[in-house]
């Protein structure tokens, strides 16, 4: 019997619209006449889902009873005797009861599809085992249903029912997915904007790895070799130099401008393992790829360009980055072309970036322009030129001369003097000068085969020979030194515009002024050391003995810039002084800086302290002046009061000393929590108990505050009377603003490893460019009734929740107002 297909309708989360997609899909297959029924189904007791069920074909439940309690599944012997062919079965990854024929609903759905039958289903993607974890450390929800990834990759159709966050959570506000009791505690938290966000990514992903498997399975199949351009692949060579960083983020940007762009690294080691390569450099530049999203592989052979075309070629990659390459031209002329040019012969249609980079062709350093105008290199070339050219120019001028032949013979000679000239300079010009006009006197001036010259004007022709080979020999050696000169004026502008950019990088202005320095002057380390010996920056590895270029920085002494390496000659040293100047003025930026973080918090500290003279000029004087007033009456009109105005004045200096209580502590307690001297005392707490003790001490009864506490959240640790007095804090603040007849909802849930307490109003709420403000002392948004207190509450909760090891943070009500979540860790046991 052929096998049935099976059709996996994938959500991000549930509410998507997987089971009114499935629906959908039934109704249609019914209209063209379809045999489809419906297996299994669960509306949620969403009516737009339930409408869809109307008037397609249902095959009954089974009922079964599970300790005392009656539940329907899905009646897997009756849909196989039905015998449709197309099943409706809701949520793969289902339980069921004990005592079923199988222990998941993904078994009953192999046995249907055994039989022959289509089967149409939905799953949400945490349900699959290899995203478990993910979706866990996404949403802090452990998933305890989940399906075995083989089971949807065998699929023979999977889509993704998608629908943004934000429409989600909408419909979830609304009322459509979850009813009204539940819809705050799902938006605060599996529902949060995040989550969803990641959730929808983490499926679209899973969905493309799937496609790209597919792809690759039939490439393998049909034995197609070519890229397949289906979206951006970069492969990035890595040789483990300097220039990896470069390579990886022009990469990245690279696989960034196209959707679903996927970067990978790759390192080609040889089989021996002896292939030079840093492997603190590899170690840094494979964290670098992976916090840019791409992964990091590493093959053996030793033939590099065919190992990168290779790799390239297995994962489909559309483009090869690599770098260009670190040696020297004379080094590139003496190896050949180098890898880059072999990678791209090999290529194909494979795009090839070669990216160039500090390190091309060496580290950067100063051009010396102390000895010769060439270097040693072109002399050795000039020789060269003149001892196998000379010789086999005499050979092709001696077989062809005729006794007319003497002055084009001449001018010939005189053309290989003006190449070795420019090859080499002057003295392999004067070399190849004197050896042509002996090889001249000899095989072509008469007497020939002797050194003679029988007529004077045949000297002076050899002599003025010399003199022009002299001469075009030393306006070559001027104009390479004049270009050795310009060369070096161009990098030390350039090296004076690298340091002068340097000190726009604040704080690491130092360190890189260092690090230039010892590239720029090629000495083995350089290193900055403080008056008192502290070493404030070094670069590179300074050498054992006490040789080393000592310069102070700054009048009077505050720094030496240390040099180990060679010597410096004149116009390293006035280029070295610019340098001295620079670290200077970036030593003193640092001091600015360090200056000014001080001066602000000096200032904060002001602040605070003018606002605690302000509130206090205020807040105190009144429960002060009150409670004063009272004792004075009762002391000066003793005899003349009446029990009731006794009693009266009595409840005033009570009320008016308590209130200076409160606030005498407040103050202290915001004194200590900013002063980091918090005493802090943690113990597994019950939350529930700890939110009744607040309702009871606010006096607030059922009108005024709505309790949904969590019976099954374990104890949270933290300080019962400071986590009361957050509670206490922060409930009695959204009392305060919010409308009449509304109640405040206080609710408790577990998120992951914590708990969260939620107290939510319907108030006014706070702009988001304000909620830092409302955790500041003495801060009250513009309240100005001085009765509510100095404006202290806030910021000692805050305070309070971090030193317990929580958080305070202000969340948007759903329907307007503002909501605090109190989040602490839950008590290990």
């Amino acid at each position: 019997m052929k096998r049935g297909r099976l059709r996996v309708l994938l959500g991000a989360a549930p509410g998507v619209g997987k089971t009114y997609a499935m629906l959908e899909e039934g109704r249609r297959l019914l209209a063209d006449g379809t045999d489809v029924v419906i297996a299994v189904v669960e509306t949620h007791g969403r009516a737009a889902t339930a409408a869809l069920v109307e008037g397609l074909p249902i095959v009954p439940r089974r009922s079964v009873a599970h300790r005392g309690v009656e539940l329907s599944e899905m009646d897997l012997d009756a849909v196989l005797a039905r015998a449709p062919r197309v099943a409706l079965v809701d949520e793969l990854a289902h339980t069921n009861v004990p005592g079923s024929a199988h222990e998941k609903r993904w078994q009953d759905v192999q046995q249907i599809l055994d039989a022959g039958i289509d089967v149409i289903t939905t799953v949400n993607v945490q349900h699959i085992e290899s995203l478990n974890d993910v979706v866990e450390q996404i949403t802090g929800v452990t998933q305890r249903e989940t399906v075995p990834d083989a089971v949807v990759r065998a699929a023979d159709q999977v889509e993704v029912i998608d629908l943004a966050p934000q429409s989600l959570r909408d419909r979830l506000a609304a009322g459509v997915v979850y009813p009204a009791e539940r819809i705050d505690a799902a938006l605060s938290n599996y529902f949060r904007l995040g989550n969803l966000t990641a959730l929808r990514e983490l499926a679209l992903l899973w969905l493309a790895d799937e496609v790209d498997s597919a792809l690759r399975t039939y490439r393998a199949e049909q034995g197609i070799s070519g890229t397949w351009q289906a979206r951006e692949r970069v492969v990035v060579a890595l040789t483990g130099g300097p220039e990896g960083e470069t390579l990886l983020r022009r990469g990245a940007r690279i696989a960034a401008r196209s959707a679903g762009g996927e970067l990978l690294a790759v390192h080609v080691s040889s089989q021996d393992g002896l292939r030079a390569a840093a492997p603190g450099a590899l170690a840094a530049q494979r964290e670098l790829i992976e916090s840019l999203g791409g992964t990091y592989h590493q093959v053996v052979g030793d033939d590099i360009p065919r190992a990168l075309v290779d790799f390239a070629r297995s994962v489909n990659a559309t483009q090869l980055v690599i770098g260009v390459s670190r040696r020297g031209r004379l080094k590139a002329a003496l190896t050949g072309p180098g890898i880059g040019a072999t990678v791209i012969r090999e290529s194909g249609d494979i795009d090839v970036h070669i990216v160039t980079h500090s390190a091309a062709g060496g580290r950067f350093a100063l051009p010396r322009v102390t000895g010769g105008a060439l270097s040693r290199q072109r002399v050795v070339l000039g020789f060269v030129v003149a001892l196998v050219g000379g010789p086999l120019l005499t050979w092709l001028l001696y077989v062809s001369r005729t006794p007319e032949s003497i002055t084009s013979d001449v001018l010939a000679f005189q053309l290989l003097v003006v190449i070795v000239a420019l090859t080499g300079g002057i003295w392999p010009a004067l070399f190849a000068a004197v050896l042509s006009g002996l090889t001249l006197d000899y095989l072509f001036v008469a007497p020939q085969f002797t050194v003679e010259i029988s007529d004077p004007l045949h000297l002076w022709a050899l002599f003025l020979y010399v003199i022009i080979a002299a001469l075009v020999s030393y306006i070559v050696d001027q104009a390479a030194r004049r270009a050795r000169v310009a060369h070096r004026a161009t990098a030390e502008a350039e090296l004076l515009a690298s340091v002068a950019g340097s000190i726009l990088r604040g704080e690491s202005a130092v360190p890189a002024l260092i690090a230039r320095t010892r590239e720029a002057f090629g000495m083995s380390g350089v290193r900055l050391t403080a008056a008192d010996g502290t070493v404030l920056a070094t670069d590179g590895e300074p050498v054992r003995d006490n040789r080393f270029t000592s310069i102070p920085i700054g009048e009077p002494s505050r720094a030496t810039l240390e040099l180990h390496g060679g010597p410096l000659d004149a116009s390293e040293r006035r280029l070295l002084d610019v340098i001295v100047a620079q670290l200077g003025a970036a030593l003193e930026r640092t001091d600015l800086t360090a200056t000014a973080r001080e001066a602000g918090a000096l200032a904060e500290t002001d602040q605070v302290r003018s606002a605690l003279l302000s509130a206090v000029s205020h807040d105190l004087r009144r429960p002060l002046a009150a409670a004063v007033a009272a004792v004075g009456g009762l002391r000066n009109l003793d005899e003349n009061l009446s029990p009731e105005d006794r009693r009266e004045l009595l409840e005033t200096a009570d009320e008016s000393l308590t209130t200076l209580s409160t606030l005498v502590t407040d103050l202290l307690d915001v004194s200590r929590v900013q002063a980091g001297v918090l005493a802090v005392s943690l113990r597994p707490v019950d939350a529930a108990d700890v939110v009744l003790a607040a309702v009871e001490e606010l006096g607030l009864g059922p009108s005024s505050v709505d309790l949904a506490l969590d019976r099954d959240l374990p104890p949270v640790h933290a300080d019962p009377v400071l986590l009361q007095r957050v509670v206490v804090n922060v409930l009695a603040n959204a009392h305060r603003h919010s409308p009449t007849g509304i109640p405040v909802r206080v609710s408790t849930s577990r998120l992951g490893g914590s708990a969260q307490l939620r107290i939510i109003d319907h108030g006014p709420g706070i702009p988001i460019d304000r909620r830092d403000d409302v955790f500041a002392p003495f801060q009250r948004l513009g309240d100005t009734d001085n009765a509510t207190g100095l404006g202290l509450g806030l910021a000692l909760s805050k305070g309070f929740s971090e030193g317990m090891g929580g958080a305070l943070t202000p969340e948007d009500t759903p329907g307007g107002g503002l909501t605090m979540v109190i989040e602490l860790p839950l008590a290990v046991s």
